[in-house]
């Protein structure tokens, strides 16, 4: 497998998991440079630089993975489609080779998508389930973005973003939902998405391919997302304030997020090593829907206590001269605000 735009993050990992799984696997890119090209050379994947047919020549691959950044009128992309070598998107690379007979978790919306991910990978590795993930992030606990785990769940982040440039759909369509997590649905992406309602209409697909024995977990505090999951065949569990899952007595400390669990028939004291309300709504996510795959309260307690975060969400970077350095992503303004007032 020959995966083209191999230095992105989803890619890179994907690129490794792959690798992991017993493929052979090369990738070309127009720049490989840290922390992925170590990353790639760690796992014994060949970057090959820059984009070029003679690339193919190489590789000699069986299936070529077009990654999203790589455009039509790319060189390598254009002599794949003269060789008509067999060529696939990311996610649907993703759907057919990693979770084809699994129990995909997908973790959807606009905000929070990273760490919620990470977090429900992280219960289950914790709970004993041997999950695998694929996460949009470097996860502290894991030093990487994914897993390959031999049990029944697959976590993946689902992105809204279009596919390819020969798929203009969004990602998350191809992940085959059994249980999703929709943590928020607000505008963003505009240079893709027209408005407020063509942006809905994406999560729109998402909840209608949730099967009817399937779970949706969707934040109380977003009305039009509870909308949107309610449209849908699947079980409906609203997390956060006003919803049936949900945190009494939160109070912060230096130590992080203390709160009580409160769900149906459940009253768990829980301590998350994170800071701000945001957090908090994204460990009820992963207890709605950790609830839903039959993991225990003592087992959701335990997972939360020795989550570690991401690197680039409140990541500290250090101290100098009585100056606290925290690296975050956060770039949407509601992100933003939210990342100011948890700190």
């Amino acid at each position: 497998i020959h995966l083209v735009g191999v230095a992105g993050t989803g890619m890179g990992s994907f690129a490794g998991m792959l690798k992991a799984k017993g493929y052979e696997v090369t990738g070309s890119d127009e720049n490989v440079y840290p922390p992925m090209s170590d990353m790639l050379k760690a796992w014994g994947i060949r970057a090959l630089t820059p984009y070029a047919p003679g690339n193919l020549d190489e590789a000699k691959p069986d299936l070529v993975i077009i990654g999203n950044v790589i455009r039509r009128v790319n060189p390598e992309a254009t002599a794949v489609r003269e060789r008509r070598l067999p060529q696939m998107s990311f996610p649907a690379a993703f759907g057919e080779l990693v979770l084809a007979g699994r129990h995909s978790v997908v973790v959807a919306g606009t905000h929070g998508k990273t760490t919620t991910s990470a977090m429900m990978a992280h219960v289950l590795v914790e709970a004993g389930r041997d999950p695998s993930f694929l996460v949009g992030g470097v996860t502290q606990n894991y030093a990487g973005n994914y897993r390959v785990g031999q049990g029944p769940h697959v976590v993946v982040e689902g992105d809204e973003y279009d596919t390819a440039y020969f798929d203009k759909g969004p990602k998350f369509l191809h992940y085959q939902p059994r249980t999703v997590i929709l943590t928020s649905v607000e505008f963003d992406h505009a240079d893709i998405y027209r408005d407020l309602a063509h942006y809905e209409s994406s999560f729109a697909k998402l909840v209608a391919l949730v099967p009817a024995g399937g779970v949706l977990a969707v934040s109380a505090q977003w009305p039009n997302a509870v909308a949107l999951a309610r449209a849908g065949k699947a079980k409906v569990v609203t997390y956060g304030e006003g919803g049936e899952v949900r945190a009494e007595g939160l109070r912060f400390s230096e130590a992080g997020a203390h709160f009580t669990l409160v769900a149906s028939g459940v009253r768990e004291a829980i301590e998350l090593p994170m800071a701000g309300r945001h957090n908090v709504e994204n460990a009820l996510g992963v207890c709605a829907a950790g609830l839903s795959l039959g993991l225990t309260a003592a087992e959701l307690r335990s997972g939360l206590a020795t989550f570690r975060g991401v690197k680039r969400r409140q990541e500290v970077r250090g101290e100098v001269r009585g100056v606290l350095v925290l690296d975050d992503f956060a770039h949407h303004p509601t992100a933003v605000n939210e990342t100011v007032g948890a700190v």
